[in-house]
């Protein structure tokens, strides 16, 4: 089997999916923001705070070129799709699951995440986190090759999902 890229927005269950589909396949897990404050040598938000989004983009284009090639699981940032150099790369790395997530869903998720700065969301509405949302959903469904719904379903039931249709 080929690799696993996981993408979607914040709060989708990336990083949750990705290591349960770690286990159930023996790939390893990377985590691409993990791999970026490794990289930048701080956090994503002091990054942002220092250097914008635009130079944060450019540094996860980087890494996702170094594992274009990947037998891994990867569990990408909600933001990855934003650029088009980005989209494009992705379509080389199926399967990529879109985790299909609704507002609903995911802000409460984000709202109780304390573990995870997130710049684009932090001390916003939801209404301002549904506007960062809402231009990324083309994005996500035009990288993916395969588009999962997470709603109303556990870790679990998503990875055999993914399983399933991938085998």
């Amino acid at each position: 089997m080929n690799g696993i890229t996981l993408i979607g927005f914040m709060g989708a269950g990336k990083t949750t999916v990705g290591k349960l589909l770690s286990e159930k396949t023996g790939m390893a897990h990377i985590d691409f923001d993990d791999k970026i404050v490794e990289e930048i040598g701080m956090t994503i938000q002091e990054y942002f705070d220092l250097n914008g989004e635009a130079a944060f983009r450019e540094k996860e284009t980087k890494v996702l070129k170094k594992y274009i090639d990947h037998n891994y699981v990867i569990s990408t940032g909600g933001g990855i799709v934003m650029r088009q150099e980005n989209r494009e790369l992705l379509k080389e790395m199926a399967p990529v699951v879109y985790l299909e997530t609704t507002p609903e869903v995911f802000i409460p998720r984000l709202k109780n995440d304390h573990t995870t700065v997130r710049p684009l969301v932090v001390s916003k509405s939801p209404e301002e986190i549904k506007q960062v949302f809402e231009p990324r959903i083309t994005f996500y469904k035009e990288a993916a090759s395969m588009i999962v719904s997470t709603n109303q379903r556990t870790p679990e039931e998503i990875v055999e999902e993914i399983l399933t249709n991938i085998e």
